[in-house]
């Protein structure tokens, strides 16, 4: 069986991106997730997964900031064999709030951490894949917010997820001769620590009601989709954002 290669995820040491990480491993990939600042429990994942008997290993990196992207890839461990998947789970929604409170640092950051990092790592990755001849997988993780618009709470992070979905559908189309796939999965509110970030740690309750299936989501169940987009099981999927959100 040859080796399935290394899945990196950005944000990767809590919520979704922990969750993925954990089945990716699973799956047989070697793993390498990103921090910005939480060093503690990413630390924690990787020797949760290498306890397990995977391969997995943890980079600090922020991805808002325009330089990480142009240096990360090549900071991969070289234990580590070639990359095969990018998952860029790192996103951020800045203070709920209406948009006219919303401060312009707040605006930048969001777009540079969601639209521009997810943009900038991707290219890194396309242009290695290309110079290898090689084929990739990409699975960008969204939000539902991108088709709601978030009225009231996070507009802005509304529209940067927008973007992220745009760049997946036209991406995929450009690169699908070279047997890049790149699609993108769509939460919908999920119990994870974005939400206590937000400013509001019990969103997902008060929400709840609002979601045909009435509940919020667990992190795992997002992660099991994000695994299904990087697997041979969607080898005719491309350009393609996936819903999970119960209905919403």
């Amino acid at each position: 069986m040859n080796d399935p290669g290394t899945v990196l995820i950005t944000g990767g040491s809590r919520g979704i991106g922990a969750a993925t990480a954990r089945l990716a491993a699973a799956a047989g990939h070697a793993v390498c997730i990103t921090y910005a600042t939480q060093q503690r429990p990413a630390d924690a994942l990787v020797a949760e997964i290498v306890a397990a008997g995977g391969r997995a290993a943890c980079l600090q990196a922020n991805v808002g900031d325009p330089q990480v992207a142009e240096t990360l890839l090549d900071r991969l461990p070289t234990a580590l064999p070639p990359l095969y998947g990018l998952v860029n789970n790192a996103g951020i929604t800045g203070p709920l709030g209406g948009f006219a409170q919303a401060s312009r640092s707040t605006l930048e950051q969001v777009l540079d951490v969601n639209v521009l990092g997810t943009m900038l790592l991707t290219q890194q990755a396309v242009r290695r894949w290309c110079a290898a001849g090689r084929a990739g997988v990409v699975v960008n993780v969204s939000s539902i917010a991108a088709t709601l618009g978030a009225p009231g709470e996070y507009v802005h992070y509304a529209a940067s997820k927008a973007a992220v979905e745009a760049f997946t559908v036209g991406l995929a189309k450009e690169l699908a001769e070279q047997g890049i796939r790149i699609n993108a999965v769509s939460p919908g509110t999920t119990l994870t620590d974005i939400h206590a970030a937000a400013g509001e740690p019990g969103r997902p309750q008060r929400v709840a009601a609002r979601i045909p299936m009435r509940r919020p989501g667990e992190a795992p169940e997002i992660a099991e989709a994000i695994l299904w987009l990087l697997s041979d099981k969607a080898s005719y999927v491309t350009g393609s954002v996936l819903k999970v959100a119960g209905g919403l």
